[in-house]
């Protein structure tokens, strides 16, 4: 019992020090979670300027786990998540039919993940001089015929693919699914062991036009950046996914909003309503910042200029106004 009031004590202690201060500023402001990936602060830095160029709000970033910004939009503690990733919320279902916080909309739901090779590696590139080296490669189980291609340069007698990062959940399904179609008998599962590092092989391996084959997921910057294919698998099946026998599900990634976040400024969530993006675009913007190396608030407002279509469908017309003449 005691550890457990310990416990509890931490928790409370913990929430307390991230959001320390929401409740006792009465100037309004739009609290942003921040939980630490690149796409959500963009989207961040997105939102953020239409509320202040357009709507005259005042915003903050707030950085915390996926688990303590969830928490604290249910306590009103936090205002918006703009990139909620549903199925990382086991309470998520039961959250909203109880009415805990409100989902406004989807911001974009055709994510994918599973293991990808560069389009060169099955149709060449002539504009490179480089030629197919697996043409015929479609499937993961097709990854079988071509030991060969990937070749593990730590041990020649044998493939090599990247799996995912180790210590994450899908890492245990992808090492399910490299045993699934038997390709542990030719080929070493090889765990990088963080982003930057499976990120540094594969743009190691496109910059020379060399074969790789290994788990990534959308979006990032190397998808936007770099022309990947994803690996067919069988349709994804729930009963099976885990064991690695299925393509993996894309996840439903939606806005979310507090309840008192909707009484606060009921006119900026109708935008946040009808802010909706796509993987494809959101990787073109962090491609953009990569190659450029701008920061979050400048690609925000590149991306807005780039792709004014999409201001049309969120903002009525006066607002539209403002955001323009604040980018120009």
């Amino acid at each position: 019992m005691t550890k457990r009031i310990i416990a509890m004590g931490v928790a409370c202690l913990l929430l307390v020090s991230v959001f320390s201060g929401c409740g006792k500023n009465t100037e309004t402001v739009i609290k942003f979670a921040d939980v630490g990936w690149d796409s959500i602060k963009f989207h961040n830095a997105v939102a953020i300027l239409v509320a202040e160029k357009a709507y005259g709000l005042k915003t903050d970033e707030i950085s915390a786990t996926t688990s303590l910004t969830t928490q604290a939009l249910k306590e009103n503690d936090m205002d918006v998540i703009m990139e909620m990733w549903t199925d990382n919320v086991s309470t998520y279902k039961e959250d909203i039919l109880e009415g805990a916080y409100a989902e406004l909309g989807t911001n974009f739901d055709d994510n994918n993940q599973g293991f990808y090779v560069p389009r060169y590696v099955i149709e060449g590139d002539s504009s490179r001089n480089i030629k197919a080296t697996a043409p015929d490669l479609k499937t993961v189980a097709d990854l079988a015929n071509y030991k060969s291609v990937f070749v593990d340069e730590e041990n020649k007698s044998k493939g090599r693919i990247y799996g995912a990062i180790s210590g994450w959940e899908i890492d245990v399904t992808m090492n399910n699914k490299y045993k699934f179609y038997g390709l542990d008998k030719d080929f070493t599962y090889f765990q990088p062991g963080s982003d930057a590092a499976i990120s540094a092989a594969f743009t190691s391996a496109y910059e020379k036009g060399e074969p790789i084959v290994g788990y990534y997921w959308e979006p990032t910057w190397l998808t936007g950046k770099y022309d990947l294919v994803l690996l067919e698998d069988a349709p994804y099946d729930v009963n099976t996914y885990k064991n690695g026998e299925c393509s993996c599900p894309s996840v439903d990634v939606t806005i979310c909003a507090s309840n008192d976040m909707l009484k606060k400024s009921p006119d900026f969530v109708e935008f946040l309503k009808k802010y909706k993006t796509s993987s494809a675009l959101t990787a073109e913007a962090l491609a953009y910042m990569q190659d450029n190396k701008t920061n979050y608030e400048d690609t925000a407002k590149w991306f807005l200029k780039s792709h004014d279509e999409l201001l049309t469908q969120w903002l009525p017309s006066e607002k539209l106004t403002l955001v323009r003449k604040a980018l120009d």
